[in-house]
């Protein structure tokens, strides 16, 4: 008898201490462990479950326990139990402030947190607000209208499942396709809509690209679809699990193909924009511009993949941040050459096919990469300049020229007679104004000097096109035109020489140099040279 009373009065406290034990809320591991665990097939106590929603009534409570879990579930949400904190005084400091809350799925389910409310941890407000709403996302109200409709043979089951389950995963796949199809059908249309008003400044190339957005696009319409689905049909929370993470998967691998293909779309209407402008630095910009933008939703959906795989990216951002920071002081050289680039692309002192003089460099810019600048000379080597010198030198930019200026001396003799001279300047100044390549407007022919062997004639004259080699035939025909006209009006260059002149010897005669210094004939040769030098012009158009 006294055994029995000692049990009687023993078995509340048991009952009090494993209660205690089970149902515990002292930290957000706790928290969650006791919802989780007693709405568990194998130790199913709602009530228990119920406790760590705070402020409603046992049977209200209850319901919104097993509409978290449900939703967690539909949505294929595994709960990691070892990545839940176990300080009772845990902060979260995502945000501008920080105060004690634990979001168990911060990217895909940031509604559903517990928080501490006095010394205890609960669900919070808002979560037992918002879960009637969530579970009406993941459960409509006609999947359980058609639930009520499954007649008892469908709930058989086989292979652990229950045959409306296989009905309806096949229908899912069934109208997944069918919406595929008629998406695509309508992206197609919408996109050749897009085509036809843009095709007056595109090429096929831009259209070939927008016709393959609308594969992916429909692909993404038919993903949604799943995702909104497939919870309805009741799967475990195993296959849910697995089930969405590749419905995410795929999604997320189809935003980074439609991404890549807008980002080639619009580098080639780019591109197109660059090439009617009159600069070429901004047509070099196109490729690294295409890079930047393909890496950067690149390395975007990367991160997105991997927060699907549970890695946090925070962390990984920050320990990248700290490694990036790290080999930017360990590559120096390289941080300045990209600034280089920066300030190039800003400054933009020359363009693609400019002539310049950087330095010792000189010749015409072939490329501007991210780390340097290829610079073909004339004797056609490739200087590659890294970009953090070549901000800092002194560029002397022959390209950004209006004209390409040409100036020389001719030495004529000094026994040439003063008709002669005039004669040969007159010539030479009709032979500018004639030449198609040179400013008629602005040029110089002078007699200027008397050198150690020569009289100095200078000739001054500007080029119209910036092209080298353009400059150099242009130079070859007025040279030509130069040298016929001294043939014809008997004038000889002069070049370093030593003369011996005896005036009287005898039985010999002085030296005496014959000119013909007439006007007629000079005028004549003037004439008769300007007439083949312009017919020559004719027969170089033709």
């Amino acid at each position: 008898m006294k055994r029995f009373l000692w049990l009687v009065l023993l078995l509340p406290m048991f009952t009090i201490a494993q209660d205690s034990i089970r149902v515990d809320m002292s930290n957000p591991h706790a928290a969650v462990y006791t919802h989780l665990y007693f709405l568990q097939s194998e130790s199913y106590e709602p009530k228990k479950a119920a406790k760590t929603i705070l402020g409603l009534s046992e049977e209200k409570a209850i319901k919104k326990a097993i509409k978290i879990k449900q939703v967690l579930d539909g949505k294929g949400l595994y709960v990691d139990m070892n990545k839940i904190p176990t300080n009772p005084n845990f902060k979260d400091t995502v945000g501008y402030s920080s105060y004690f809350k634990y979001v168990l799925f911060p990217q895909r389910m940031p509604e559903i947190y517990v928080e501490k409310v006095g010394d205890k941890w609960y669900y919070s407000t808002e979560t037992v607000t918002k879960i009637d709403s969530l579970y009406k996302e993941v459960f409509p109200w006609y999947i359980q209208k058609l639930q009520d409709l499954i007649p008892a043979s469908g709930r058989k089951k086989v292979f652990g499942l229950e045959l409306w389950q296989f009905v309806g995963l096949l229908l899912l796949v069934v109208f997944g396709y069918l919406i595929f199809l008629i998406v695509k059908r309508i992206a197609f249309f919408i996109l050749r809509r897009i085509q036809h008003q843009i095709t007056k400044n595109t090429n096929l190339e831009v259209n070939k690209v927008l016709k393959k957005l609308a594969h992916p696009i429909s692909l993404l319409v038919s993903v949604a679809f799943a995702d909104k689905i497939f919870p309805s049909l009741q799967f475990g929370i195993n296959v849910n699990t697995w089930v969405f993470l590749i419905l995410n998967i795929a999604e997320t691998v189809f935003w980074i193909y439609v991404f890549l293909k807008l980002v080639q779309v619009v580098m080639r209407i780019y591109a197109e924009f660059t090439e009617r402008t009159h600069g070429r630095l901004d047509d070099q910009l196109v490729p690294i511009l295409h890079s930047f933008f393909t890496g950067l939703v690149i390395v975007i959906g990367l991160f997105k993949l991997l927060t699907l795989f549970g890695v946090n990216t925070t962390t990984l951002l920050a320990g990248a941040t700290i490694g990036g920071l790290a080999f930017a002081l360990a590559s120096q050289d390289t941080v300045k050459n990209l600034i280089g680039t920066i300030m190039i692309f800003l400054d933009k002192p020359f363009h693609i096919e400019d002539w310049i003089e950087a330095g010792e460099v000189v010749g015409t810019v072939e490329k501007v990469g991210f780390r340097s600048t290829q610079v073909r000379a004339a004797d056609t080597s490739v200087y590659q300049i890294p970009n953090s010198k070549l901000s800092e030198l002194v560029i002397n930019n022959k390209g950004l020229r209006l004209f390409r200026r040409y100036n020389t001396n001719l030495g004529l003799r000094y026994d040439t007679p003063p008709e002669l001279i005039e004669a040969f300047v007159k010539g030479l100044r009709e032979i500018i104004i004639a030449h198609p390549e040179t400013r008629s407007d602005s040029y110089n022919v002078e007699f200027t000097g008397f050198g150690d062997s020569a009289l100095l004639i200078m000739v001054n004259v500007y080029f119209k096109s910036l092209a080298w080699g353009i400059e150099q035939s242009s130079k070859h025909r007025l040279h030509m035109a130069i040298v016929k006209l001294a043939k014809e009006l008997g004038v000889d260059f002069a070049f370093p020489s030593t003369t011996v002149t005896i005036e009287q010897f005898p039985e010999k005669k002085g030296l005496d140099l014959k000119y013909d210094i007439s006007k007629e004939r000079t005028d004549a040769v003037i004439t008769k040279i300007l007439n083949d030098f312009n017919n020559e012009n004719l027969k170089d158009k033709e």
